[in-house]
């Protein structure tokens, strides 16, 4: 867990002062770089199977899997460092996104219940993902790529500020 330094952050809408934001891990990197070689990999050979023993016009689509491939593989590392998460004393900020940033802020005493997620290629590179769930169904409060353990102390950090919250109602 790497802290952000909110003094060589800029002000904004996306960066509130004295928030001090936590990185998610860098292994989320490998896990996304997995998917994408597996989404856009095995087409791009069955395209160039093809290509090479059948007509040589398939090397067109070939050709633009290549390129959203690499365009992926270059933007997917600068979307990690992008996230981050931060615990204030009434609510939880998550952030994301580079292009299109977006700022969640989840009170924790609109908070449900916390999942934590891990599947096998995170387990694989261990990493969970936990995810927030409101009464709102178009809340997008997840936060990807912790470590199992931090994974653990936030689910129960979460959940224990959630009923306090909701006590306190």
């Amino acid at each position: 867990m790497t802290s952000l330094d909110p003094a060589a952050q800029p002000a904004g809408p996306f960066d509130p002062p004295g928030v001090t934001w936590d990185r998610v891990s860098p292994r989320l990197i490998t896990a996304r770089l997995v998917v994408l070689a597996l989404t856009f990999g095995l087409p791009l050979v069955a395209c160039a199977v093809v290509a090479a023993l059948v007509t040589p016009w398939v090397w067109i689509p070939a050709g633009v899997l290549a390129a959203l491939l690499l365009w992926t593989v270059l933007l997917v590392p600068r979307q990690v460092r992008a996230m981050g998460y931060a615990e204030r004393d009434d609510d939880l900020l998550i952030r994301k996104g580079i292009l299109f940033r977006q700022l969640v802020v989840v009170p924790y005493g609109r908070m449900q219940f916390v999942d934590v997620e891990a599947g096998p290629l995170d387990r694989k590179l261990d990493i969970a993902k936990v995810q927030l769930h409101t009464a709102a169904a178009s809340t997008d409060a997840v936060i990807p790529g912790l470590a199992p353990d931090e994974a653990e102390r936030l689910r129960d950090r979460l959940t224990a500020r959630g009923e306090a919250r909701l006590a306190g109602l």
